[in-house]
């Protein structure tokens, strides 16, 4: 929904993942997975991620997506850490962002 990111599970096992990713809000939202150790480097505005700094940490993502949408995004995933964002300006620190663990 706006300005959150519902995970159904938070720990999940290593290989193929599915994300269905529905756009409950009525603004658009994009969805970034990230893999990460815990802290995401911020742009000098203090309100978006760094993109370019997590460039090779991306693992995928879902271009913004109006209203209503739904997107499936299909991944491999290695045992670790992860970040689920939304990076559109002010929705990270909105509070639309999520952990994801692999085992």
């Amino acid at each position: 929904r706006d300005f959150h990111i519902s995970v159904v599970h938070g720990r999940i096992a290593a290989g193929t993942v599915v994300f269905r990713v529905t756009n409950r809000g009525p603004d658009e939202h994009e969805f970034i997975v990230v893999r990460t150790d815990g802290s995401l480097p911020m742009r000098v505005d203090g309100i978006t991620l760094d993109e370019d700094a997590l460039e090779k940490s991306i693992v995928g993502s879902i271009e913004p997506t109006p209203a209503g949408k739904t997107n499936v995004l299909r991944l491999q995933l290695k045992p670790g850490r992860y970040a689920l964002v939304c990076n559109m300006f002010g929705h990270y620190m909105g509070g639309m962002h999520a952990a994801l663990v692999v085992r």
